[in-house]
C-alpha cells in the first residue's frame, strides 16, 4: 500500500478501442508509474494534480488527504495535583461529517509547505496559538469509506498564545489515564498507544 503524488493528468493508453467502462485518463505519478482511472471518478473525487491517490496491495484505490495532526503536550498542574503532569491537548470537531469526534488539532498541508510549516500554521489559525514542533511522532494511514487519510502527526509544544478554540467545539487537556474518556475519531485512535507512551 503507498501513497502517490500526482504529477499529470493524461489520456488513457488505450489505442484505437475504447475502454468498456468509458472515457478514462492516465495519473501520472512523480515516480514516473500510472494508474489509469475513469474522468467521471476524477471529477466526482476532484483529482488534480498535485493531489495524492492510495493505492492498496490488491490494486483498488482511494483519493488521499494529506493532513497533518498536533500532539501538543504540556506540563500542568490541575486542582488537587500534588505536581505536575504531561498533558495533551485534544479538540472536538463542530462541524462536518465528525462532527462531535475528539482528535488531535490540525488540517491539511497546502502546497509548497512541508508538514512541519503546516503544523505551525494550521494551529496558529485554528487556536491563535504558536507552537514549536519538537519532534516528528509518526504517519497516520487510514481509510475512511470515501477518502484515505494520510496524517504526519508530530510532538509540539506552546510558544505563546492560550489555545483559543476558533472551529471546535470544545478541547480538553488529558492525562494518560483521561486519554480514553473521549470518543475519538477512528483514524486517530490508531496513534493513542505511542502517545500514551509520550505521556509516561
Amino acid at each position: 500500500m503507498s501513497l502517490y503524488r500526482i504529477k499529470d493528468i493524461t489520456e488513457a493508453d488505450f489505442g484505437c478501442e475504447e475502454h468498456k467502462d468509458g472515457q478514462h485518463a492516465a495519473l501520472v505519478f512523480e515516480n514516473g508509474e500510472r494508474l489509469e482511472v475513469s474522468e467521471k471518478w476524477i471529477s466526482e473525487q476532484g483529482i488534480k494534480e498535485g493531489k495524492y491517490i492510495w493505492i492498496r496491495e490488491d490494486g483498488s484505490y482511494l483519493k488521499a488527504v494529506r493532513v497533518v495532526g498536533a500532539i501538543i503536550m504540556a506540563d500542568t498542574r490541575g486542582e488537587g495535583d500534588a505536581g505536575s503532569k504531561k498533558r495533551i491537548f485534544a479538540t472536538q470537531r463542530g462541524y462536518g461529517e465528525f462532527k462531535d469526534g475528539w482528535e488531535f488539532p490540525g488540517g491539511k498541508i497546502e502546497d509548497g509547505e512541508t508538514p512541519e510549516e503546516a503544523i505551525v500554521r494550521e494551529i496558529k489559525e485554528e487556536l491563535d496559538t504558536l507552537i514549536r514542533v519538537e519532534k516528528y511522532v509518526d504517519t497516520i494511514e487510514y481509510d475512511y469509506p470515501e477518502f484515505h487519510l494520510s496524517m504526519d502527526c508530530f510532538l509540539c509544544s506552546i510558544v505563546e498564545g492560550d489555545l483559543v478554540l476558533k472551529e471546535h467545539e470544545a478541547a480538553r487537556w488529558l492525562t494518560g489515564e483521561t486519554i480514553d474518556s473521549v470518543d475519538w475519531l477512528p483514524a486517530d485512535i490508531t496513534i493513542l498507544d505511542k502517545v500514551k507512551a509520550l505521556l509516561k
